[in-house]
């Protein structure tokens, strides 16, 4: 029997829901992802200078599972990093390391602000794997 939209919505919604359930959570330990949403300015003429050297050596950033640098279209002096950590301990591990210390030093003067910062529980996505 073919599902209309309606009746597919209210289907994935009681699954998803049974899943959240105490008894599924006993079966399926996962630890908790932690990310960040950000927005910073740069300064005046500054933005693509930074964003280099916030995309410069993102690769050895030991659980790191996706760190995302976008420009924002309707403010010449925006950026937006999106990141994903297999857990908060991770971020904060990542902000000892060399190469990150050196890249802060190095952003610092062309940064203007941090507009926004938002600390999120990513639960998982496309091309995002939970770390078990």
């Amino acid at each position: 029997m073919p599902f209309d939209r309606r009746q597919f919505i209210v289907l994935t919604g009681a699954a998803a829901f049974a899943l959240a359930l105490p008894g599924h959570a006993a079966t399926t330990e996962t630890r908790t992802m932690y990310g960040l949403i950000g927005k910073m300015k740069a300064a005046a003429g500054q933005r693509d200078a930074l964003i280099a050297i916030l995309l410069d050596g993102i690769d050895a950033m030991p659980g790191c599972l996706s760190y995302i640098v976008a420009r924002d279209p309707k403010d010449a002096d925006a950026i937006w990093i999106s990141e994903v950590w297999d857990s908060q301990d991770s971020h904060r591990a990542s902000l000892a390391l060399p190469s990150v210390k050196a890249a802060i030093a190095k952003a610092r003067p062309m940064i203007a602000s941090f507009d926004e910062h938002h600390e999120i529980e990513p639960i998982g996505g496309h091309g995002l794997t939970k770390p078990r």
